[in-house]
């Protein structure tokens, strides 16, 4: 060979082995890099060394079983083999492969075990909970184990023995090879086909196999409590009466089948093992197969109801400690009233702030409002949190982070894209029961710089999000001058809880009416900021140590730690290589100060740092302690809880929101029957700390996971009193137990086989399709409460029908006694309560209601229904759905406006142009609590309204009456600048009518 040539070899090996090395590098050493800087390098290094131990010890027993079957089917060829065609065909193949015996046994024994180790490494969260098990502290029905031995132990046994079954059937199958090629196991010759050392090797590889198969029987018995034979998930009257046994009797034949196979050791025949193989496959058939179909077919099926009945209960028993909705408080609730128009017009004194605002339609107010520039972006689906009032209470707040999703269109490039417009700014919130007297949100947190209610009572914050959902997969920092914010922000005027439209009635029923839809461009002249809000232009400048004023905008330089620090040229070319981006290397101004940032979203980055846990499809912001935190709710879940029937995720949390946004998203689609709602984890905004907080301490499957993850999980204790404010129950678990209570309500084993009383989730009516409803989250009143509380609601409907069946809801407030006390009101199966979809009926074909909404749908004006909320008042339900108005024509600058309101209660249906409206009109015009601050007239004082009006009274009504009708018909007309000229007049007389009827 040449010497050039010589060479070559060596040189290119060793360019090879540096790509290799590189790759592995940029994945493994980028991976370690990444959980030093977020603080969790033992999540990596104990997953990085169970995997290799796993891999190992997976590789090494398939090596060694194959290897030595190998090895022993070689040393035992025949020395002289007969003349045959047969052989002389094989010679050929032995003389091939002589020469390179080794090199074939090395390279057929090493690809196994490399296949075999890097399946088995895969299995690592097994035997981590397997090493690591904490017991549940609560025994099975059948056996009387602890349930961790089927949650733990049970699936590392499973797979245990599955790998030891490929391996002995893999080392049988290479003794059959090596024998055949080396003349051990002949099959056209005469007499004996195997050579007295190949029966027996094969016969000590069938005992190892039929031994193994002897423990898969006895395992098996366990398997039984997840048997799906029955009625129920776990083990039936067929699996504890006859399958149970077929399995012990199996085990005590494969054990005297494995005997006879190694007995053949000494008798070297092969009738002996072959009539063994016959006989446990004949039994597998009859014991383990036809046996349990007859009773099953002949003892089970007619009489069903009666012999499952205990197997019933114990699936409803297990069902409902797993999904954690055992002590579901269940109450009957008549929902009828005997109470008058006028008493229910006092009662409605008891109902809490209704959120009107429904954070899936306000999105594009809030975008047109507050998006500032174009390349922020929030959320197609707000967040529900609640905020303290100046007053001190507290107000359900929808709320979203003000994202940066890219560079502006036409300056999208990765520079500008990666190092320069890396994060987003501020928060915006809004309070969930007020509007203006546009119909607009009232904000509590605006602007940027942000100002608002908001930060007036949280304290000053750091705005900047460099983690969040939106933006590139990854930005580096401390590199090119960031994007920080624009100097020159112009916003409308935003309406805060100063403008807030005190409810009252309009001057007649019939006088509601739907203002304006907004147009984007349209501005209120005589509006002045509110107190505390600065005018765009008198923004104050903030520090731009970039120089960026200028240009209108200021820069801004990351002071976190929430990167992974650039500092050397090897960094950078390591993750040139993970990103396949060359311009890492070529940016100059990218330095040993630079930080790149990635894994931003914070659902992703809480299940990088715990694997184990399953999070909430919508982490949501809070501002807690001076930084905006992302709250994810996280689950441990297994599929190995006995009898415990199996769900599918993201079947049982799916809705109209997953269905229609990608600002919400259904849990992963994993088949589980055991889920806790154990972790709470907060994710900073700004530095991307993640701290995990042990919310559920007595969960079996958290302790175990802390057991093998020590010290990452903090204790709940150490949840502070701002933090704690804004946690909340969970959505996905509430809508995995929804879907479970549809038939687990159910208790009694004799009425869940019947299946009458079994529910559904309703559609949601305000959308079309078939998705179910969201659950709404709102302050309720819950009855024999004597105070609200900030739930998360439901409703049921009997399955195949419309009308009510239950209303369910959930105490979301950690500081209550209450929280996490699923309670359900059972209405009486002997009456029709409305349900959803016939509430949205009845508001659709009532006269009174259509009135309203006839001009707005025969005009060009977007009529959008908003979320139907459901709450106990009065003794029955109280449906409450905000109607929402937007300028029509495709107009990109409009926004919904909250217009209308519609109730239902019974079956009387109404609207109004407010909540307090609304119920004024639906029980028959009586007097209406009076708003919060005014004073009722003292004795022998005429009431506003009372009598015949006075005269400024009265040429206040009759200009608002006009002016309403020459609104409507503008609207009939589509002449949205007079529409908004008359509603401003009919505006201007309501307040003069309500100066003068003051008087």
């Amino acid at each position: 060979m040449p010497r050039r040539s010589r060479l070559l070899a060596p040189v290119a090996a060793a360019v090879v082995v540096i790509i290799a090395g590189i790759m592995l590098a940029a994945s493994f050493w980028t991976d370690y890099k990444w959980f030093e800087s977020v603080g969790f390098t033992s999540v990596f290094t104990t997953e990085l060394r169970t995997r290799g131990l796993l891999f190992v010890g997976g590789g090494l027993v398939m090596a060694l079983v194959v290897g030595a079957s190998v090895y022993f089917a070689y040393r035992a060829r025949p020395a002289y083999r007969p003349m045959s065609l047969e052989q002389q065909g094989l010679d050929r193949y032995r003389m091939s492969i002589d020469p390179h015996r080794k090199l074939f046994f090395w390279g057929v024994v090493g690809g196994l075990a490399l296949l075999t180790g890097a399946s088995a490494s895969a299995e690592w969260q097994t035997y981590l909970q397997f090493a690591n098990a904490a017991e549940f502290g609560r025994n099975d029905p059948q056996f009387g184990i602890d349930i961790s031995f089927f949650t733990f132990v049970y699936p590392f046994l499973r797979a245990i023995l599955g790998y030891l079954f490929a391996a002995v059937v893999i080392a049988f199958i290479a003794a059959v090879i090596v024998h055949y090629l080396y003349g051990g196991v002949r099959l056209q010759s005469q007499g004996q086909r195997a050579t007295p050392a190949a029966r027996v090797h094969l016969s000590v590889l069938l005992g190892l196999f039929v031994l193994l198969k002897a423990a898969a029987y006895w395992l098996d018995q366990y398997g039984l409590v997840f048997s799906n034979r029955g009625y129920t998930p776990g083990a039936s009257y067929t699996d504890v009466n006859a399958v149970l046994y077929a399995k012990i009797i199996l085990f005590i034949i494969a054990l005297v089948c494995a005997a006879l196979f190694f007995a053949n050791i000494y008798f070297k025949n092969a009738m002996v093992p072959m009539v063994s193989l016959g006989l446990l496959v004949l039994s597998a058939i009859l014991i383990g197969g036809v046996y349990p179909a007859i009773v099953q077919q002949f003892t089970v099926n007619p009489n069903e109801q009666r012999l499952e009945e205990p197997y019933i209960q114990r699936n409803i028993e297990a069902t409902r400690d797993a999904y954690g909705i055992a002590e579901a408080e269940v109450t009957t609730y008549d929902a009828q009233t005997e109470l008058t128009p006028a008493q229910l017009s006092e009662e409605a004194s008891t109902i809490p702030s209704v959120r009107l605002v429904d954070p899936s339609v306000v999105s594009q107010t809030f975008q047109q409002m507050q998006q500032v520039r174009g390349f922020y972006q929030f959320p197609e689906v707000l967040d529900v949190d609640r905020y303290e009032t100046p007053e001190g209470g507290t107000v359900d707040t929808v709320i979203a982070a003000r994202e940066l999703d890219g560079p502006p269109e036409g300056q999208d490039n990765w520079l500008t894209r990666h190092l320069v417009y890396t994060h987003g700014f501020g928060i915006v919130a809004a309070a969930g029961n007020q509007v203006d007297a546009e119909g607009r949100p009232v904000f509590t947190e605006y602007n940027i710089p942000p100002t608002g209610e908001l930060s007036d009572a949280a304290g000053d914050y750091e705005p900047r999000i460099y983690f969040g959902h939106e933006g590139a997969e990854y930005v580096i920092v401390n590199a090119e001058p960031e994007y920080d914010y624009p100097l020159d922000a112009e916003t409308e005027d935003v309406p805060t809880t100063e403008d807030a439209v005190t409810p009252t009635a309009s001057p007649s029923p019939e006088a509601d009416s739907a203002q304006a839809p907004a147009d984007g461009d349209q501005q209120q002249e005589d509006e002045t900021p509110a107190e505390g809000q600065s005018p765009a232009a008198e923004e104050p400048a903030a520090e731009d140590p970039g120089g960026g004023n200028d240009s209108g905008q200021a820069t801004n330089r990351y002071e976190g730690d929430g990167g992974v620090q650039l500092s050397s040229f090897f960094d950078r070319i390591l993750y040139a290589v993970k990103y396949q981006e060359p311009d890492i290397l070529l940016n100059n101004a990218i330095n040993s100060e630079s930080q790149i940032i990635y894994e931003r979203d914070p659902a992703d980055r809480v299940e990088k740092v715990a694997p184990f846990l399953t999070v909430d499809g919508k982490p949501y912001p809070a501002v807690i302690d001076g930084r905006i935190q992302w709250i994810v709710d996280a689950y441990t879940t297994s599929n190995g809880y006995p009898y415990s029937s199996p769900i599918d995720l993201a079947n049982a949390t799916e809705d109209t929101f997953t269905e229609g946004t990608d600002a919400v998203n259904t849990l992963p689609g994993n088949q589980v029957n055991y889920i806790r709602n154990s972790v709470k984890a907060t994710v900073d905004a700004y530095d991307g700390t993640v701290r995990l907080y042990g919310w559920d301490e007595s969960d079996p499957v958290l302790q175990t996971w802390s057991n093998a993850f020590p010290d990452i999980i903090t204790s709940r204790e150490e949840i502070d009193e701002d933090l704690s404010a804004h946690l909340r129950y969970p959505d996905d678990l509430f809508k995995v137990q929804r879907e479970i209570l549809k038939r687990y309500h159910v208790v009694n084993a004799n009425a869940f086989y019947g299946g009458q009383d079994f529910w559904d989730v309703p559609t949601d009516p305000t959308q079309e399709g078939e998705s179910p409803e969201p659950p709404y989250r709102q302050t309720l009143r819950y009855p024999g409460d004597e105070s609200a509380s900030f739930s998360l609601t439901s409703t049921f409907v009997p399955r195949g029908r419309e009308n009510l069946a239950a209303f369910m809801a959930v105490d979301g407030d950690p500081s209550s006694e209450n929280y996490g006390q699923l309670r359900l009101l059972e209405l009486p199966r002997s009456t029709v309560i409305l349900g959803p979809g016939q509430v949205q009926n009845a508001f659709q074909s009532d006269a009174g209601v259509r009135e309203v909404l006839l001009p707005l749908e025969q005009s060009s004006a977007e009529v959008t229904y908003g979320n139907l909320l459901t709450l106990p008042f009065a003794g029955g339900l109280l449906y409450v759905e905000p109607l929402y108005v937007q300028a029509g024509g495709g107009d990109q600058a409009s926004y919904p406006l909250l217009q209308q309101v519609m109730v239902g209660f019974g079956e009387e249906v109404a609207i109004g142009s407010n909540l307090q409206d609304a119920l004024n009109n639906l029980f028959e015009g009586e007097a209406a609590p009076l708003p919060e601050g005014e004073e009722a007239p003292e004795e022998g004082q005429e009431e506003a309204g009372a009598g015949q009006p006075s005269g400024d009274l009265a040429s206040a009504l009759q200009d608002a009456s006009e002016a309403y009708d020459e609104g409507q018909q503008a609207l009939q007309d589509g002449d949205f600048a007079a529409y908004g000229e008359a509603n401003e007049r009919l505006q201007e007389a309501l307040e003069r009518a309500e100066a003068a009827s003051g008087e």
